[in-house]
């Protein structure tokens, strides 16, 4: 059985589109979750580790080697299972503590890996990701504000719009009108 970190998969179509690519190569994928992959197979030759990376490649992701980076990858996963993949977020989330007990590590140790690699601390990249959700959810113009709100976390409205004014320079009500001239919105693995 072998172990393969993935980058760039934060969706239910990237699982799938990875286990498919797994199987048109020949291998036996036992399990293909967010950023990861286990296959049957006991390891991979340097031809077919060659031939895996160009394909995933070519799909927009990233076969990863680097121990450090499949750490990093792991906490952004952790964070997009969250935010883009729950009904709603607690207020009283804990990131640090999440991601800590969720990988078995020291969280300090993690944060300054993370700040390190990413050029931002890991706290600036959950909002980030949360500010896109609330795009996302502004843009389908099904929820107010206030219940984007709670569904995001935020303990109020006026925190989630000074919060979305800094990141993207307009308010969550600007934005809304902005759509349909094209505002823009980023792939979440592009958000950081």
């Amino acid at each position: 059985m072998t172990e393969l970190y993935i980058k760039n998969m934060v969706c239910a179509r990237c699982i799938l589109v990875v286990e498919s690519e797994l199987v048109k190569l020949g291998f036996h994928p036992l399990k293909v979750d967010l950023g990861y992959a286990q296959i049957q197979e006991d390891s991979l030759d340097e031809q077919k580790s060659a031939l895996l990376s160009a394909r995933l490649q070519e799909l927009g992701f990233e076969l990863l080697d680097d121990s450090r980076m499949r750490l990093i990858e792991k906490m952004k996963n952790i964070v997009i299972r969250r935010i883009h993949h729950t009904e709603e977020l607690n207020t009283k989330v804990n990131w640090s503590a999440l991601v800590a007990d969720e990988m078995h590590q020291d969280y300090s140790s993690l944060s300054s890996l993370f700040s390190s690699v990413e050029g931002i601390t890991f706290e600036q990249y959950v909002i980030r990701q949360k500010i896109e959700k609330a795009k996302e959810l502004l843009f389908y113009d099904e929820l107010n504000l206030s219940e984007i709100s709670y569904r995001l976390g935020y303990s109020s409205v006026q925190h989630l719009s000074s919060q979305f004014k800094r990141i993207t320079g307009q308010t969550p009500s600007e934005f809304r009108f902005s759509r349909a001239s094209g505002a823009a919105r980023k792939p979440i693995d592009l958000v950081g």
